[in-house]
């Protein structure tokens, strides 16, 4: 489920596509063109504004809106006659572009809003398939599968009486009601068995990614693409981002290809509180004949709960508007 914030930015940015001249206005009308949007979800979002919390979200995504209505890649001045709203569904296809709203059946815009995660996957997804949507092969455990002998220390230096002794065994009650017993932590001890894990899964995962890299190098643009979110479908994206806004159009591959070429992707691990692998790609622009470098990062963490399966983030370091691909909409 969405949280409201999300909510709020989501659909006030529909909102804006449609010509209203206010937020509060265009509450009150509920437009039929989101027919998507539930009575109930209405007067959440009309109470999230009357109380004035979520201000600054408000404006900033119903500006957005507004600015995709006139935008000469967007709606150019022409109202749109329906917008959809995605909410929490879940993606059916192999496919999985980054949308929140469809308008008029044919525009995809993607909703960021203070985020730099361009995608979140199991770490052997992101190091071992290079991000491929497939089903099976997936680690139950990516700490205990690159670091076993780090994982099982930190949880020797931290594990209560009554639970298990060995970390594989615990139950997800079990990694809860841990979770809840270190909330001060990692210290002593601890601290230094956690800095342990940390170098090992860093090392070893920008190991795996290199391997696999290594052993399919025509991947690394396919690659690429997918850390960057370009899909087969044009989309939009409107957000913000620091006090900037943000306001592109994402090329396809076909599109990419016409401009730039790869010279080379790498990946190598990197300091930080979580398990981290950096990532820069060296992009040719054709048309400048300048090399342009595009940098992020992967941090492996535990999603929910401590010594569960981790997750892998993968953030963007580049701004969005220097990034080979990304276009921004005038």
């Amino acid at each position: 489920m969405a949280d409201l914030r999300t909510t709020v930015t989501e659909l006030a940015t529909g909102l804006g596509m449609l010509g209203y001249p206010s937020v509060a206005e265009a509450l009150a009308a509920r437009p039929p063109e989101m027919a998507s949007v539930s009575p109930e979800l209405w007067d959440q979002l009309a109470g999230a504004h009357a109380g004035g919390a979520f201000d600054a979200d408000f404006a900033a995504a119903f500006d957005n809106g507004r600015a995709f209505l006139f935008a000469r890649q967007g709606l150019r001045g022409r109202r749109p006659i329906v917008v959809e709203w995605k909410g929490s569904h879940r993606d059916l296809g192999d496919e999985r572009p980054p949308v929140d709203l469809r308008v008029d059946h044919v525009y995809l815009v993607s909703c960021k809003y203070e985020s730099d995660v361009l995608a979140n996957a199991s770490p052997a997804r992101v190091f071992d398939r290079l991000l491929r949507i497939e089903h099976g092969g997936r680690s139950t455990n990516w700490f205990a599968e690159v670091a076993p002998d780090e994982h099982q220390a930190l949880y020797d230096a931290v594990r209560t009486p009554d639970v298990p002794e060995r970390v594989e065994l615990l139950t997800p009650a079990q990694q809860s009601e841990l979770s809840r017993a270190l909330r001060k932590w990692p210290t002593g001890v601890a601290a230094d068995a956690y800095a342990a894990l940390v170098a090992a899964v860093a090392e070893r995962s920008a190991q795996r990614w290199r391997d696999a890299l290594a052993a399919a190098p025509a991947q690394q643009r396919i690659l690429l693409w997918r850390l960057l979110r370009i899909g087969s479908a044009p989309y939009f994206v409107l957000g913000t981002r620091g006090a900037a806004g943000l306001r592109l159009r994402v090329a396809t591959p076909w599109d990419w290809s016409q401009r730039y070429d790869l010279r080379r992707l790498d990946v190598s691990a990197q300091a930080g509180g979580q398990p981290r692998v950096g990532w820069v790609a060296v992009v040719r622009d054709r048309h400048s004949g300048a090399d342009v470098e595009v940098r992020g990062h992967v941090e492996v963490r535990w999603g929910h709960r401590r010594f569960s399966a981790p997750e892998g983030k993968v953030y963007l370091d580049t701004p969005h508007a220097d990034v080979p691909g990304y276009v921004p909409l005038t």
